[in-house]
Parts: structure tokens; sequence; C-alpha cells
């Protein structure tokens, strides 16, 4: 179900958001099963995933592989968006009862007018690594570079696009002054900073690992670990989880503690075992070859896991602050942070 390089090279040619959405429909009536279609009854659930090859949303399938879900009694159908912007709107659709993707959608969401909550959190830091082409290395040495430049992002809207905008505001370059550029992840964005068609950009390992290897480009900021969210953005940055339509979430309280179970588990797993144990666990094509280089991927980004899906002290302020830095619609508007997540569950947890 991974359709990552054709989304993403449909991005390029900027038909992503409608090839997205026929695409989220057509997976979800391809894969319905049993009474998946009706939204959770009998414990079936459909969850979209921004990348589900990508490290910083690795709880998804590990969850799958390590037979959580079915311990717990659920049927989780586990679908693949390349952006979690596309996994967003497949949510909001209707068509999926779960997305895998950052927190901070939900605010981006709520004042658009849509209630939608964190119900587990997987991180306390993005994940996410600002890269630099090896051409123009010796130019862009901050983000106080990015004026004038081409930066790579999995999709306009996403959460890289959001971090990337930040980062440049905070260091004095206004949003008209660079070009955003949606190449995906992987071999597209790969492509992307070979060829020249970005200057560097925004992704997460096992991409951050090959750009490395290949020697394409070099790390300009790395928000992997708490420490590096702290030095970018200046707190924690709870960026992965499974958040959910809130008034699905209140209908449905008992398959979403189900849900939590499995995830809160497989975090706690992943806290005890080596990276080497955690990659062996997943699929073999997600190595693309190199298991080595796939392992290392996954040790980089162990440390933004949280152990316990409870969401972070101070995390959503820091997050509703780097928002309204460039976010307009964000930065007039009173979000209610209380109503963008819920630790109800992760709590209850036994």
């Amino acid at each position: 179900m991974r359709k990552t390089a054709r989304h993403a090279s449909l991005a390029a040619a900027g038909l992503l958001a409608l090839s997205s959405l026929t695409a989220c429909a057509n997976d979800a009536a391809g894969s319905a099963t049993g009474s998946g279609g009706g939204g959770g009854k009998g414990g079936s659930v459909k969850i979209m995933v921004g990348g589900l090859d990508k490290v910083i949303y690795m709880p998804a399938m590990l969850t799958q592989r390590l037979g959580y879900f079915q311990d717990e009694g659920l049927n989780v159908q586990l679908m693949s968006e390349p952006a979690g912007v596309q996994a967003e709107t497949a949510l909001v659709a209707g068509q999926v009862q779960g997305a895998v993707g950052f927190y901070d959608h939900t605010l981006d969401l709520q004042v658009k007018g849509k209630s939608v909550e964190s119900v587990v959190q997987f991180s306390r830091a993005p994940g996410e690594v600002e890269v630099v082409s090896a051409k123009a290395a010796g130019d862009v040495t901050s983000p106080k570079d990015f004026k004038g430049r081409k930066l790579g992002v999995t999709g306009l809207g996403s959460s890289t696009d959001f971090l990337t905008k930040y980062l440049a505001v905070k260091n004095g370059v206004d949003v008209s002054e660079f070009t955003p550029v949606a190449v995906g992840a992987g071999p597209t964005f790969i492509a992307a900073l070979q060829q020249g068609s970005i200057d560097g950009g925004m992704t997460t390992d096992p991409t951050v690992a090959t750009i490395l290897d290949k020697k394409a480009g070099k790390i300009l900021l790395d928000m992997r670990t708490p420490e590096g969210s702290q030095q970018a953005l200046g707190g924690p940055y709870p960026s992965s989880s499974l958040y959910m339509q809130t008034d699905w979430v209140n209908g449905h309280k008992a398959t979403v503690q189900k849900l939590v179970n499995a995830f809160v588990k497989t975090l706690k797993w992943m806290s005890t075992h080596s990276a080497d144990e955690i990659a062996a666990k997943m699929p073999a094509d997600y190595s693309q070859g190199d298991k080595a280089l796939y392992t290392q991927s996954v040790k980089s980004t162990l440390p933004m896991f949280t152990d316990d899906g409870v969401m972070p002290e101070n995390g959503p302020e820091t997050v509703e602050k780097v928002l309204k830095a460039f976010n307009p619609n964000i930065k007039n508007a009173n979000v209610d942070l209380s109503k963008t997540y819920t630790t109800e569950f992760a709590k209850a947890v036994k």
C-alpha cells in the first residue's frame, strides 16, 4: 500500500492534492473489510499515516508487526500518504478514523472549525532534520541564509512546511523571501537535492541517513532529539501522534482506549530494545537493501519518542508559539489548546 514514490512524483507536477484525495478514497474502498467502513464498529479501524516507512511514524507499523493491535481485538488497516497534510485530509473527509501525523495539525484544524485531538503522543521532538545540498553548503550555513533559496518540504501545508517557515521567520527571513517546494520524501527528495531543484530542505530518517551516505548534503539543523528541539524551537515539540476527530473519539471510547493501549505498549517496547532489534521487526523493504544504514536511522531518531504516550509538558505551548510566528490564521486566533489533545487514554493504560 506504499505509494510514496508515485505520489511524490505527482507532487512535483502539482497534482498531489487531487491524486491524494482520489487515492484515499480508492484505498478506503478497496481495503475495507468486515465492518471497517462503518467507522470502528467491531474493532475495525482505518488509519492513514503520513508516510508509513518514515522512522518518525515507526510506532504505527511496529505496533502491527508486534501483534499488539490483534492482542487488543482490533482490526487496524494502515494506509500511507507521503505527507501528513494528506493524512489530515483523509481524516477530515471521513475516509479514515485516525491519522498518524504531526500534532500541529490539530491546532491548524481548530482555527478552521474542525475539532480534532491527539489521543496518544508518540514524540517530544519533531524528528526532522534541515539539510542543505553539498553544492549549497558553503553558502547556506544557517536559516538566515534561506533568502532566495528553494527549500524542499514533503507537501505544502505539511508540518515540514510549517517548521521551515518558522525557522525562516525566527532568523529574519520572511516567508515570501524563499520558495517551499513539495518534493515528498525518500528518493524524490534526494533526487531534487542532487539535481539542484532544491538547495536544501526538511526531511526525516531514513532519508537523512541516505543523504549523508551518498554525500548529497549536510545537516544544517538536527531536531531528532529533545535537545535539538529545544535549541531550534525553544521547547519540546510534540510531533508524531495518533489524532482523531473529537466526535468520533467521544462516540468510540472503548475502541480508542484499545488503540492507545496498543501504541503505548509499543512505545514501552521501543524504550527497552535496541535499534537493531527494532529495525529487525520492520518490513524488510524499509531498509531498501541496506540494513546497517536503516538501523542507524532508527538509532538516530529514537530519542524523539515518548515511552508513555502522554503529551509532554509545555509541548502544546511550543507548537502554538511556532505556528503563531508565521501562520496568520493562528496568529490572530484564540486556540483552545486543551481541546487539541487528551491524556485520558494514555494515562489509563495499565
